[in-house]
């Protein structure tokens, strides 16, 4: 009995390092829609009155929580019954992070206008309508997070296929955990940037002090680090579309072999990003002429 039971021990505990290594490489390869998911989110985080920005976040969060539920049990069917389907939405998915990464390429390079609306902190609205328009970017926030959070979860399910459904369930879990939790929490101390630079300069009674320096710092850097993010985030969008197509199309995974992977990766998904691109504004034309 006691020989069963440490043997059981020795089941678990090697399940558990198997589930360490298989989150790491989740991780890593959730990295990019992370980095991306943090610079949407923190773009949309901000721009709200100060009180109302942490209320604002945490009704965004909760939304994101909710995402993980509806989105975790259809996946985990899905690998269970229809397992080529991964493979299938994990493809599309690459098409649509190209795409996405492609057109920030685009913007920057040929900007367009885009309409000028007054920000919801402004002092001509009601607190309705505030509060009304909250409501709106929190939705806004909730379905972007959604296209996101079904990407990360697929692409970390694309690193267990194959292996028993636990581990499967344990390792996914752990990355959609990670991608709330942590996200949010990094989000939240960025939209508090400024605010916790404003605090040091008024506690600072020198004009030239230390506090008053990293103060001005941080409320100088928030927009700084939110381009930042946005740039890193868009990089990493291509990088890890490219590695989805080289590493589930055979094609792509022996076209030109001695290149390096992360060159490879990166040109095959900014490739395919801008003749998505091209299609989608082409048949936004065609229907904007109807």
């Amino acid at each position: 009995m006691a020989s069963g039971f440490f043997v059981l021990l020795d089941d678990i505990a090697a399940i558990m390092d198997d589930v360490a290594v298989m989150s790491k490489v989740a991780a890593k390869k959730t990295a990019g829609i992370l980095g991306d998911d943090l610079a949407v989110n923190a773009e949309k985080a901000s721009g709200f009155a100060s009180s109302r920005e942490l209320p604002v976040l945490w009704a965004i969060s909760k939304g994101s929580l909710l995402n993980k539920v509806i989105i975790l049990p259809i996946a985990f069917l899905l690998s269970a019954f229809f397992p080529v389907a991964i493979i299938i939405i994990l493809v599309l998915g690459g098409l649509f992070l190209a795409y996405e990464g492609a057109e920030k390429i685009y913007e920057f390079i040929f900007p367009h206008k885009h309409e000028e609306s007054e920000g919801i902190t402004s002092q001509t609205f009601t607190e309705e309508e505030i509060l009304e328009a909250e409501k709106g970017k929190v939705k806004s926030a909730i379905l972007t997070d959604f296209i996101l959070s079904v990407e990360i979860v697929i692409i970390a399910l694309g690193t267990v296929i194959g292996k028993p459904i636990l581990q499967q369930i344990i390792v996914v879990s752990i990355i959609a955990v990670i991608a709330t939790v942590g996200v949010y929490g990094i989000v939240a101390l960025i939209v508090r940037m400024d605010e916790a630079g404003l605090k040091l300069i008024q506690i600072s009674k020198k004009e030239n002090s230390i506090l008053k320096i990293i103060g001005n710092i941080l409320v100088q850097a928030l927009p700084i680090v939110i381009k930042g993010l946005t740039v890193i985030g868009t990089i990493a969008l291509i990088l890890v579309a490219g590695g989805i197509f080289v590493h589930n199309i055979d094609f792509f995974h022996d076209l030109v072999p001695n290149l390096p992977s992360i060159i490879k990766e990166f040109t095959i998904g900014i490739i395919l990003g801008f003749i998505v691109l091209a299609i989608v504004n082409l048949v936004k034309r065609i229907l904007g002429k109807k």
